[in-house]
Order: structure tokens, then sequence, then C-alpha cells
């Protein structure tokens, strides 16, 4: 709602006092400019800057319905999806290349790589929260995502961003989505 009105100031100024909806190329520059930001930095930190991004998104949701619900284990398949999701939008736009694969089958690759990553993540997580971190879940979660991420960076690289074999001009394994 506040989103719409202030699209709808933003075209009414542009359009002599008319409200005229907001495009995306006015939105696509700042776009550039971030993606422009991001390929300054060697592809793991950005990795890392996801990650870290996935993490936040993850802790912070799992503490909050932890303060209403005392299920760990199924709170933390909820999270989990939710940061996936996150970390796949921005991995797919600031970390890896093109692939050239249409956006479904990258996707599919990606969960591929993320279920095992999260998997492992996941039983490291319940081996914790039920054992030695029973009494500091968030420290079992801190945990898991650190062996994921080591599954998780190689398995993105290699297979799920990977360069398809056929695309015209693939780019190096090390460089970024233009």
């Amino acid at each position: 709602m506040l989103a719409e009105a202030a699209c709808s100031a933003v075209g009414a100024s542009a359009a002599g006092g008319q409200a005229q909806p907001m495009t995306i190329d006015q939105v696509e520059p700042s776009a550039d400019r971030m993606r422009a930001l991001a390929e300054r930095l060697p592809r793991p930190v950005r990795f890392i800057m996801v990650g870290c991004t996935g993490l936040a998104v993850d802790l912070s949701l799992f503490t909050a319905i932890m303060a209403y619900a005392h299920h760990p284990l199924v709170i933390r398949l909820i999270t989990l999806t939710v940061a996936t999701f996150v970390t796949w939008r921005l991995n797919r736009a600031f970390t890896f290349a093109r692939s050239h694969r249409p956006q479904h089958r990258e996707a599919m690759r990606y969960a591929a790589v993320t279920a095992l990553a999260q998997s492992t993540s996941y039983a490291v997580f319940a081996a914790l929260v039920l054992t030695v971190f029973a009494w500091l879940p968030q420290a079992a979660l801190m945990s898991g995502a650190l062996v994921g991420a080591f599954v998780s960076y190689n398995g993105h690289r290699l297979f799920a961003f990977s360069p398809h074999a056929s695309a015209p001009h693939a780019a190096p394994p090390g460089a970024h989505r233009a």
C-alpha cells in the first residue's frame, strides 16, 4: 500500500500531476549499480555476504517463532525454507555468473545442491540441539549453517550455476552475471 502510494507520487510528479505507474525501467538503474558494486568483490566474499544475509533471515525468524512455539526441529524446517529462497535470489543476482540455462532448470539444480547442503546443515543442527546445545538452539543453528555453507558454495559453484556447455560465449567460472 505504501509502495503503491510512493510509486504513484513519483509517477504523478513526472507526468505533470497525472498519476502514472512506475515501470521496471525506472527501478533497474539502481539494480545495475548494485551489480556493479558487487562485481568489485571476489566471488567467495559475495557468497559469504549472501550467506550471512540468509543466516540473518534464518536466525531472526527462528528466534521470533521460538518465542511462541517450542518445536525447534519443525521451526527450523520453516525458517530454512524461507532463507533458502532468499539466498537463491541473491546468489543468482550477485554471486554467480549466468549459467545460460532456463531459470526453472537452474532453480532445480540449485534446489538439488541446496537440499544436500541444508540436509547436512539440518543434521548437524538436530544432533546438536538434541544434545549439547539443547539449552541454546541458536548455537546449534549457527554450527549447522557453517558446515552447510562449505557444501553449498562448492555445489553451487560447480553444479547449480556452472555455465551450460552449449551456451554461446559461456562465462568463465569466476565471472559474474552481467
